[in-house]
């Protein structure tokens, strides 16, 4: 999960073909050298370990179909370029490879990853219903073909079989468990239907023992925290424009609540027995780390979200040597802000030092006597007349004579 986390989004999408091409080799691998248990040939020794190559299957299909429909997203309202190749034969070769194995409700989950990359690549609904009737018309006859599936239909609807077996004990025993757990449970570790009553009690039903175990209490939190998962990847598809993101995450969100859906629904017996593991509890390595690894996808589709800045550009950015390179790159991005930052400073410097040497320069000496601006001198005010005091005869203010007139009549002698 970790690894993928950290792998850029351009390397999924180059490796999809390689890994689609890696799983039909490994399915076709299991029918020839595969091994066989409880009526199911899913499993390929690999020295001290087996490996379901069915559960790569899931991811490889989902990464290969979300990237050729987004090469081919300008064309999906044909429906020739909405099932070609992604249907046909790629889809479909898959299930086909796994019910050679016996595994109908491994191909069911891979069916259901199909139809929800077609959905979140938006092909026209109709072909939902048509690919519908055609899974149903296909479920009914591998059913009926099948002494043993008719035979788990028929227990699961309350018939008894042709041989007088039960098949349905595992989901009666499964709601036995359920209800002696009541609210709280009997106690982590204190269950009793898992010992020889309940078959696969570790893998497809442990979901009952969880209810035994831990009560009702414990079951609503394993349904709360699946719902947490959902909530958070389709947070990741609604925020996603690109098809091959929306697809590949929408399909993964598809993948882990739908094979969980339908292990509950087994175990609550609202549908026939079907050897479908519930994600992240059942015991079982590939499934695990299968489903682990669809996590890292979606973390790394998320972390595609970011700022480009934190996005990784290489394969992997992990380990000793993204770590030392991440330090060189902060060093040098520190020290470029610091040159950068140092050289507005002397700048700043030399323009406030030649700004101090111009003023300097135009100030006069400190001897010579400061020049006052020159200023203009108001006349002198005339002084107003003083008002003599009564009695005292006013002064004489001598005035120009004016000349009398001649008189004309006069003669000089």
């Amino acid at each position: 999960m970790f690894l993928l986390s950290r792998v850029n989004v351009v390397w999924l999408k180059r490796g999809a073909w390689i890994a689609i091409i890696v799983a039909f080799v490994l399915l076709v691998l299991v029918l020839v050298i595969g091994r066989s248990a409880l009526g199911n040939k899913n499993w390929i020794d690999v020295g001290p370990f087996t490996f379901q190559p069915s559960e790569a299957a899931k991811l490889a299909l989902a990464l290969w179909m979300a990237t050729v429909l987004d090469r081919k997203a300008k064309l999906l309202s044909q429906a020739k370029h909405a099932l070609v190749p992604v249907v046909l034969p790629g889809a479909a070769g898959i299930v086909g490879l796994i019910l050679m194995g016996n595994d109908l409700g491994t191909a069911m989950i891979v069916m259901m990853i199909t139809a929800a990359a077609l959905f979140f690549a938006g092909v026209r609904l109709y072909l939902f219903g048509i690919a519908g009737v055609v899974i149903a018309a296909g479920t009914a006859v591998m059913a009926i073909t099948s002494p043993n599936r008719v035979c788990r239909i028929l227990s699961w609807t309350g018939q008894t079989c042709a041989d007088g077996s039960d098949l349905n004990y595992q989901s009666t025993n499964g709601l036995y468990g359920l209800a002696s757990g009541g609210w709280f449970g009997v106690g982590l570790g204190q269950s009793r239907q898992k010992y020889s009553w309940i078959p696969e009690a570790h893998n497809d039903f442990i979901f009952a023992i969880i209810g035994e175990e831990l009560g009702l209490v414990g079951t609503l939190v394993v349904l709360v925290l699946f719902a947490i998962l959902g909530t958070a990847i389709y947070r990741v598809v609604v925020a996603q424009k690109d098809m091959f993101h929306r697809v590949l995450a929408g399909t993964i969100m598809v993948w882990l609540l739908g094979q969980a859906t339908v292990n509950m629904a087994v175990v609550t017996g609202l549908a026939p027995v079907v050897g479908i593991p519930l994600p992240f509890i059942s015991y079982g390595g590939s499934a695990l780390l299968m489903s682990l690894c669809a996590i890292g996808v979606v973390l790394s589709l998320a972390r595609a979200q970011m700022a480009p800045g934190l996005q990784p550009k290489r394969l992997f950015r992990f380990g000793p040597a993204g770590l030392a390179a991440s330090l060189r790159k902060r060093i040098a991005a520190r020290g470029a802000a610091t040159a950068t930052t140092g050289t507005t400073a002397g700048k700043t410097a030399g323009t406030t030092a030649r700004n101090t040497a111009g003023s300097a320069a135009r100030k006069p000496p400190a001897n010579t006597p400061a020049r006052t601006a020159p200023s203009t001198r108001a006349p002198a005010a005339t002084p107003p007349a003083s008002t003599p005091a009564p009695g005292t005869p006013a002064a004489r203010t001598p005035s120009t004579r004016t000349p009398a007139p001649r008189n004309p009549a006069r003669k000089r002698k």
